[in-house]
């Protein structure tokens, strides 16, 4: 009986200790609180861009094939008017034609050397206005700010499609479609930046969980953004955080780790099983926000000013990693 009984006593002490280390330790991390983009016309844009794809078009997947169409149309649409020529990458699946969207920025001293920015379009059943329109318009504001920046890399702006299941880490990803192929090509791609569930931040307490253990480490509220990598990326995620220090005061954090649980899910993984240096720059998506993957992922609920601010700073951040020098 004493034995069932400590039994049971380290078998709860150990639920308790593992369950409290899924929320975030650090009550004292900076606030989001007060911050103000410099670029009003970002802020409106990505409402606008955040509004379109989940309210007017909705659930984005080759089950919806014309919403899938329609926004494949507007974010083309978008390039264009930015002044870009668009290229599409079109494979065929379900039996039906689905395109990943490419928006090139040629680079002048090192055109050969490539930077990656992208973001899926799709949806999982829902309008996604978090996961993943807010992604999408991170990608085309980046690209609207670039493009008549004088670069040394060349910048290839790309919305994927089919990141979400059934086809979530499968072949048939639009990324994995293009990581292959790049390959292939030998493209010398320095620098995969993804954009994933960008859109969500609070300063309530316990908003922000972890897998377990990491939450001793990490701040307690969801008012950051954070860049994930795995071994190979430690490096472009040091810099992507440094750079980002440099040109604002919005928190971040960063890991860079293999086997973390979650750390693979989006398209940053297509790149790396072809060996390339990417990172995933998101919100944590269903660790923060309850209205992952659910009806309720709407446009509303969004924080417009957070992510027009983490949108100023990455259009330095892009910048920096354009420099042939870096």
């Amino acid at each position: 009986m004493k034995r069932m009984v400590h039994l049971f006593f380290v078998a709860l002490v150990t639920f308790l200790i593992l369950k409290t280390t899924t929320f975030g330790w650090n009550l004292f991390s900076n606030s989001s609180k007060g911050c103000n983009p410099k670029d009003n016309i970002i802020l409106g844009r990505i409402r606008k861009h955040i509004y379109m794809l989940s309210h007017k078009i909705g659930n984005r997947s080759v089950f919806y094939y014309d919403n899938l169409e329609r926004a494949a149309n507007y974010i083309s649409e978008q390039f264009v008017t930015y002044g870009y020529k668009v290229e599409f990458q079109e494979y065929i699946l379900e039996n039906k034609k689905v395109k990943n969207i490419i928006a090139v920025k040629n680079g002048i001293k090192a055109s050969e050397e490539i930077i990656v920015v992208g973001a899926h379009y799709d949806s999982c059943f829902n309008p996604g206005a978090d996961d993943n329109a807010s992604g999408v318009a991170g990608v085309l504001e980046l690209a609207r700010f670039m493009k008549d920046k004088d670069i040394d890399r060349t910048i290839k702006f790309i919305a994927f499609a089919n990141e979400e299941p059934p086809y979530f880490k499968t072949e048939n990803m639009g990324s994995r479609i293009y990581a292959r192929e790049a390959k292939i090509k030998n493209e010398a791609i320095k620098a995969v930046i993804i954009l994933e569930t960008i859109g969500l931040y609070t300063n309530k307490i316990n908003s922000q969980r972890y897998p377990i253990i990491l939450g001793i480490f990490y701040p307690n509220k969801g008012n950051f953004i954070t860049i994930v990598g795995n071994i190979n990326s430690r490096h472009l995620v040091n810099k992507i955080k440094t750079s980002f220090r440099k040109y604002s005061k919005f928190p971040i954090s960063s890991i860079a780790l293999d086997f973390i649980p979650a750390s693979d899910f989006s398209d940053h993984w297509s790149f790396w099983k072809e060996g390339y240096s990417a990172v995933m720059v998101t919100d944590t998506a269903f660790l923060r926000n309850f209205h992952y993957h659910r009806d309720s992922d709407t446009w509303e609920k969004l924080s417009y000013e957070n992510m027009a601010c983490v949108i100023e700073a990455f259009c330095s951040v892009l910048f920096d990693l354009a420099k042939y020098s870096n």
